[in-house]
């Protein structure tokens, strides 16, 4: 019973030394080439041709440990050198990327070979991305006409999503930005970009990996401005480009002084200095009144840390808000100004549930402190409002509003509140 045991089929050394040969002969990188090389030259400028023999040559290469070497061939027409020269001592091909036509039709017809190879071999997506980062930072040691076809080539890969915008990491390098290689390049990508899809695909794309706010990096330091950026890319067609940056910028500006303002509200500062710091910044940024209350609000409710429990944060936010008060007060002299942070109140109470019964009492303080006006609040009333929170709001306000309207005006021109139908909680009027 043993030796029968024993005598089971067993994998044989000799199996092993096979395959191991045969894995040998497979990964064999001047093989490899060789064989990319000479698909190329028997397929020519028929790109239709050139992706049915990469998808038929998968199964047989191993484009997974020679990713990079299939690519450098797809777009130069053979191995790359650091800095971007072809190695003297490889097998090279003409029919390429770099030695293709110079225009964007070419180019769409080469980021649909790359996307149907990719797509059916999807392990390629990560090195495909590495490449063209590798790329990017060899755009010095390319033609002129190059950089354009590989500019073209990358705003349509962007466009259509098989390459994610990070790529764009690499035009931030010193010696390209230096030499205004990257400025140059980023006119041809973001064109063909463009031009594929529009600029709210490019801001969202670039949003996602965090590149909106890093556009300026494409210059050196000394000309990193938004007028220099929005005329170099206005004068090469882009002004779409420019206008988005500029924007960015003013948001990140916005963030900045938002964050400021909350840290010297959470050390104490007194009020005096805060306003005269908002107004100067204020003044700086070419900010509207309406745009620095909403920053201003922002500040205020951001720099403490509220109470979890509806009952207990409501007064916890009254007594906060009536010491700021005079702040909110500096910068609402206008009736638009007014409705702005009466629209940020609306959106702040929604957002945080257990602000949602604190509405009606935050208005009320606000208009006591005279930082809100009657005409203000009716009109958020009666047209202005959000859809937010809506019906909860308008029926918190229905009773005070109707106060406001029935209120009459008295010999010393204020608003007589003997004869009222609305008693105003005594703590907060």
């Amino acid at each position: 019973m043993n030796n029968q045991k024993q005598q089971k089929p067993t994998l044989t050394g000799q199996r092993f030394k096979t395959r191991k040969r045969d894995e040998k002969e497979r990964f064999d990188p001047t093989q490899f080439q060789e064989s990319i090389v000479q698909g190329l030259n028997q397929t020519g400028t028929d790109l239709e041709a050139v992706a049915k023999f990469l998808d038929a040559s998968g199964a047989k290469l191993d484009y997974r440990r020679y990713a990079e070497t299939l690519f450098d061939i797809l777009v130069a027409g053979g191995m790359l050198a650091p800095g971007g020269t072809l190695s003297d001592d490889m097998t090279r091909t003409e029919y390429c990327l770099f030695t293709a036509q110079e225009d964007l039709e070419t180019m769409q017809a080469y980021a649909q070979v790359f996307n149907k190879l990719i797509r059916r071999y999807k392990y390629l997506e990560k090195g495909f991305e590495e490449e063209i980062k590798k790329l990017l930072l060899f755009l010095k040691g390319f033609t002129e006409s190059e950089r354009n076809k590989l500019a073209m080539l990358a705003g349509i890969l962007l466009a259509n999503g098989s390459i994610s915008a990070s790529i764009l990491s690499s035009l931030f390098n010193e010696n390209l930005v230096k030499e205004g290689v990257s400025a140059a390049f980023a006119v041809k990508l973001f064109k063909s970009w463009i031009n594929e899809k529009d600029i709210n695909s490019v801001a969202g794309s670039l949003r996602k990996v965090g590149m909106d706010n890093r556009l300026m990096e494409l210059f050196p330091a000394n000309k990193r401005s938004c007028e220099h950026f929005s005329k170099y890319f206005t004068d090469a067609g882009l002004k779409e480009l420019s206008d988005f940056a500029r924007n960015q910028q003013s948001i990140g500006a916005r963030k900045e002084l938002q964050k400021e303002l909350q840290e010297q509200m959470s050390r104490g500062d007194p009020l005096k200095e805060i306003i005269a710091f908002t107004r100067e910044e204020m003044k700086k940024a070419n900010l509207s009144e309406q745009a620095m209350i909403s920053i201003i609000w922002t500040s205020v409710m951001s720099s403490v840390e509220w109470n979890k429990k509806e009952e207990l944060v409501t007064e916890q936010a009254i007594k906060h808000l009536k010491q700021y008060s005079p702040l909110l007060k500096a910068f609402t002299s206008q009736g638009l100004s007014e409705l702005s942070l009466l629209l940020k109140i609306q959106e702040y109470c929604y957002d945080n549930i257990h602000f949602m019964k604190a509405f009606q009492k935050i208005v009320v303080l606000l208009y006591k402190a005279d930082v809100l006006s009657e005409e203000a609040i009716l009109k958020w009333y009666t047209e202005a409002h959000l859809a937010k929170g809506k019906s909860v709001f308008l029926e918190q306000m229905k009773k005070f509003v109707e106060w406001l309207k029935n209120a009459e005006e008295g010999k010393d021109g204020e608003i007589n509140r003997v004869n009222t139908i609305y008693e105003v909680d005594e703590a907060l009027f």
